[in-house]
């Protein structure tokens, strides 16, 4: 059998094609989770740095000023600088344990950002169950926390993991709850559903209204969830010697704080899909399609409109967040408990009843 050599050749190009092919179809599934994970990397420097002048505005301080323009790059200065410290780990410990709770702590927090639509068809993986994969992956961090205080052995670590699963558990079935209750409004689970269900009516179609009391029982238990004050008792440094964290340095240590804020920022995101309309403007979608025609002539900047309005709710939420904290004192750890179980639960579970009955007499 003789073989020409031009159909060698097309052979040869045929599967050098096919490769460049799965190669480019590689870096484009990689392409937006390095561009996700980019975003939510200065999302956080920029929590960071809001934090630090809003807490110096409110206490009449300069804040952070000489680190780059305005003190931005300070945030990137501390991360440089745990980076480069030595990690330290106890003798006595269990070091597997040790190494491993800061990161389930990120990456249970990172895999969140999976399901958030930031804009129109811009949202990483759109699932029929988005809102309930955040909640069963969110509860997966207190895991991480509690890991690494056992495995400081010290007893002021453990104890402050213990406090962090106790307060984790009491105030995730009041969060289940409220967004199961805004599930059944939109009848979806998706997020994308869930915001295109608030955008018939504009400002007047967001659950906010529809939901007064579910949005006041999320916001409080998604600040007990990220442990801001008045809910830091895992952390207490009164009590604690800074809880489940006492033994940590360098990155290590760092790694807390960034799951800290990503946790933080991934609420306030939640937030914004859930009861304040997601990405649309506060205009019925009639008059917006009349006078700027977004969806139908210019799909790259009504994405880019619609980006910009979520992260503005966004860090709306996140100026409430950060003022609470320096404006409210922390609560005990008996009074944090019985909110949630005795208040909180009761008000969220009603809440969940009476939209059940709202919507069975309505069809």
């Amino acid at each position: 059998m003789i073989i020409d050599t031009t159909e060698v050749q097309d052979i040869n190009s045929f599967s050098r094609l096919e490769s460049l092919k799965e190669v480019y179809g590689i870096i484009w599934v990689l392409v937006p989770i390095f561009t996700l994970v980019l975003g939510i990397t200065i999302g956080v420097l920029v929590i960071v740095w809001l934090e630090r002048e809003i807490s110096a505005g409110i206490q009449q301080r300069i804040g952070p000023e000489y680190a780059g323009p305005l003190g931005f790059l300070q945030a990137l200065a501390d991360g440089t600088k745990l980076l480069f410290k030595e990690n330290l780990i106890p003798s006595r410990g269990d070091i597997r344990l040790f190494s491993i709770g800061p990161s389930i702590s990120v990456i249970s927090i990172l895999v969140s950002y999976s399901v958030i639509p930031f804009g129109y068809n811009f949202v990483l993986a759109d699932l029929n169950i988005g809102v309930f994969l955040w909640i069963a992956i969110s509860s997966i961090a207190p895991i991480g926390l509690l890991m690494s205080g056992y495995g400081s052995n010290n007893k002021y670590s453990f104890l402050g993991g213990l406090r962090a699963a106790a307060q984790s558990i009491s105030y995730e079935i009041p969060l289940t709850l409220c967004v199961l209750s805004i599930s059944l409004l939109s009848n979806s689970l998706s997020t994308v559903d869930i915001v295109d269900a608030q955008s018939k009516y504009g400002f007047w179609g967001w659950n906010l209204w529809r939901q007064p009391i579910g949005f006041i029982v999320f916001l409080i238990s998604s600040l007990a969830e990220c442990e801001r004050l008045p809910f830091d008792l895992p952390e207490a440094e009164e009590e604690l010697v800074a809880g489940y964290q006492t033994e940590y340095s360098g990155i290590k240590f760092g790694l807390f704080y960034v799951a800290s804020y990503l946790n933080l920022w991934v609420s306030s995101l939640f937030v914004t899909v859930l009861y304040l309309g997601g990405w649309n403007i506060s205009i019925p979608y009639i008059f917006v399609s009349e006078l700027f025609e977004i969806n139908k002539t210019c799909v790259v900047f009504g994405t880019t409109i619609g980006i910009f309005i979520t992260l503005a709710k966004t860090y709306l939420f996140l100026f409430v967040s950060i003022t609470t904290r320096w404006t409210l004192p922390r609560l005990r750890m008996d009074q944090l408990l019985n909110l949630g179980w005795k208040f909180l639960l009761p008000i969220s579970l009603g809440n969940l009843l009476l939209t059940t009955s709202f919507r069975l007499f309505s069809l």
